[in-house]
């Protein structure tokens, strides 16, 4: 039996790497480390909920007796990080809760598992066929730590980190951390920093739910500045089997990155998704195109992001399933056929952080 904490996994894609290791690994027992914060929501795992290779556990990554009580009761022996704070636009408005939970969280991973696996003997483990998988820290990471683009141009995993937002710097910190503490513990890590991802459970304060729900809702769609930010996306479901392919089978002390071989400009990406949806909608072509509305840019907006991910194409032979059309296609599907679990997370606390954001 191998235990591998998951931390984040109430989140959109936290939700989604939980499931493909549950269901692929019913000897393992994987173990759901969430604070439940606003974007985390247990409503994303129902169908695995009671899998025997399955459990929660509520503990925040900011507090250290909380994260404690966690790898004590479970004794981990690996770890795949996702939890963080991940919003743009909050950042600017609060990037101390970011600094918090994205470097001294990550940071009280590290030293817990650290202590755990390296400095206290009766708890180092050695379940995992693969001696280079046991004790993995495997980090989950953005492209937003490489900065901005011109026009031409890719990520790769030898792009200089350039940070300009204090989401983008609190992660960039992070993937820092990580590597500092492999090469000076020993720790075996493996950090991956993807492009943006989109589909099921997604929370709808980013674009693509955003516009869903306002679609469904006849309200305005905010559109930054000119629209032309461009921005390579990647459905949520090819990222968590990109996941969990790098943990079982990628080289540690590597980054990947994890792309989908295509790029979007905003406004591009608005008016296909308003072409899916009033066709799905039975509306006239075009319908909800009067809802496009032009708001004021955000401070430090990086023109455009685009991920090569040929090394991990290469390395393991992975690549997306799904174009961005299909994908796009299956996740408006997805959000028509749960309006009770989109009604549940608009509500509340997030209305009230709509409202002052786009009125």
């Amino acid at each position: 039996m191998k235990n591998i904490i998951i931390t984040g996994g109430a989140g959109f894609i936290g939700s989604h790497v939980v499931r493909e290791f549950v269901k692929n690994h019913p000897d393992s027992k994987i173990i759901n480390l969430d604070a439940l914060t606003y974007a985390g929501n247990l409503e994303n795992l129902k169908d695995i909920e009671n899998e025997p290779n399955y459990v929660f556990e509520k503990a925040d990554i900011t507090n250290v007796d909380e994260l404690r009580k966690v790898f004590d009761k479970y004794n981990p022996d690996a770890i795949v990080h996702l939890a963080a704070e991940s919003h743009v636009d909050r950042s600017i408005e609060d990037p101390s809760a970011f600094i918090n939970t994205n470097v001294n969280g990550t940071a009280n991973l590290l030293n817990l598992a650290r202590e755990f696996w390296t400095l206290n003997p009766d708890h180092q483990h050695g379940n995992f066929p693969d001696e280079t998988r046991k004790n993995l820290f495997y980090h989950v990471s953005t492209d937003e730590v490489y900065g901005s683009l011109g026009e031409t141009g890719y990520f790769t995993e030898e792009t200089s980190y350039d940070p300009k937002s204090p989401y983008s710097a609190s992660k960039a910190a992070s993937d820092h951390l990580v590597r500092a503490y492999g090469n000076t513990y020993g720790m075996p890590f493996i950090i991956s920093n993807c492009s943006n991802n989109y589909g099921p459970n997604h929370f709808p304060e980013k674009l693509i739910p955003l516009c869903i729900s306002n679609i469904l809702n006849g309200k305005p769609l905010p559109i930054y500045g000119d629209g032309k930010y461009t921005r390579d996306w990647l459905y949520v479901i090819d990222h968590a089997k990109a996941i969990h392919q790098i943990f079982f089978e990628a080289k540690t002390g590597e980054t990947y990155n994890i792309g989908g071989f295509n790029e979007w400009k905003n406004i591009d990406l608005v008016k296909e998704l308003i072409k899916q949806m009033d066709e799905k909608l039975g509306n006239p072509e075009g319908h909800s195109e009067k809802l496009i509305t032009y708001v004021k840019d955000r401070p430090g907006h990086d023109l455009r992001y685009a991920i090569d991910a040929s090394k991990l194409n290469k390395e393991l032979g992975w690549k997306p399933s799904v174009t961005f059309e299909e994908g796009l296609g299956k996740t408006i599907d997805w959000f028509l056929e749960n309006k009770e679990w989109l009604d549940h997370v608009t509500s509340g606390d997030y209305q009230k952080y709509y409202d002052k954001q786009y009125n």
